[in-house]
């Protein structure tokens, strides 16, 4: 109110100019010389000004007050990723990582056993959907897993079980390609970000990989994996028409979360999907060790000897 009435004087005082005395007006009367008084414009301007200021000082008080104007909700952050970037921009990748988990046992939830630590399914959905044939051969395989586990006999882990095996990896970065080291016998994968197609007809322990960047996901898909692996220890597999998307999303400089969907109409009744978290590791003078397996030179010494040293 105090602020309203100074602005009502300000508006009086610009208005004055215009009032007349009586004295003054009956001067002007009397001298026919005096040219008649026109409208007072001042008093228009004046009244104008007076309505612009009482409506800038209404605003002030109602701010005062508390109250707040109404805006336009803020536009979505292009990308919730804030970790480090490598000089053409994309998500840094580079670096020595490792799964903390048990799918490398079982894909799916499991008990305790010996040797076997309990884990939650990382399937979606939480089962595998085999096809009734292959999953009365999955539970053979399981039977015979501490012989028939292609991992006993060296071979190389395949795809996704390479990424969650309980050794740590080292991925290398390009803009052309991503070249990923393993410390499990020295397993590696070379993947072509450069557009170039899969190669024909071949078969590879750890597939024909191509990648691409869909915003700051890395989508990788891998196909020509043959046969020979499978998913974990468990005994869950796929047949030779197994197709692998890959999808890493870099959560923070520090993990990734990593998805996998499995094609394999042979096998499975339709796709399915398995996801976890890959952590990087950050221990100082962290590097990638030696793991050799040497089950293939153990059979060529001693097999002939009838598995006698």
């Amino acid at each position: 109110m105090r602020r309203l009435q100074v602005i009502e004087k300000i508006g009086s005082i610009r208005a004055a100019p215009t009032l007349r005395t009586p004295a003054a007006e009956s001067r002007a009367t009397r001298d026919p010389r005096r040219p008649k008084p026109k409208k007072p414009i001042e008093t228009i301007g004046g009244a104008t000004g007076l309505a612009l200021t009482i409506a800038i000082a209404a605003g002030v008080a109602h701010a005062q007050r508390g109250a707040t104007t109404p805006r336009a909700p803020a536009a979505p952050t292009a990308s919730a990723y804030s970790g480090p970037r490598t000089p053409d921009r994309k998500p840094d990748l580079n670096g020595i990582w490792q799964v903390l988990g048990t799918a490398h046992w079982n894909v799916e939830a499991h008990s305790a056993s010996e040797g076997v630590p309990a884990g939650f399914s990382v399937v979606e959905g939480g089962t595998i959907p085999y096809q009734p044939w292959a999953l009365a051969r999955r539970n053979e395989n399981f039977q015979n897993r501490l012989m028939a586990d292609p991992l006993r006999k060296c071979y190389m882990p395949g795809v996704p079980r390479a990424t969650y095996l309980p050794f740590p990896f080292e991925i290398t970065q390009t803009p052309n390609h991503i070249g990923i080291a393993y410390e499990f016998a020295h397993a590696t994968r070379t993947i072509f970000l450069d557009g170039t197609p899969h190669l024909e007809d071949l078969d590879f322990w750890m597939g024909d990989a191509r990648g691409k960047w869909e915003g700051e996901t890395l989508v990788v898909d891998t196909v020509s994996l043959g046969d020979k692996t499978w998913f974990d220890e468990a005994g869950n597999f796929h047949s030779d028409a197994l197709k692998v998307v890959e999808r890493f999303t870099p959560m923070d400089a520090g993990h990734i979360n990593y998805e996998a969907t499995i094609d394999d109409a042979k096998v499975f009744t339709r796709p399915w999907k398995l996801s976890l978290i890959i952590y990087r590791r950050l221990e100082k003078n962290v590097e990638l060790l030696d793991y050799e397996c040497a089950e293939h030179l153990y059979e060529k010494l001693f097999k002939s000897r009838g598995g006698k040293p």
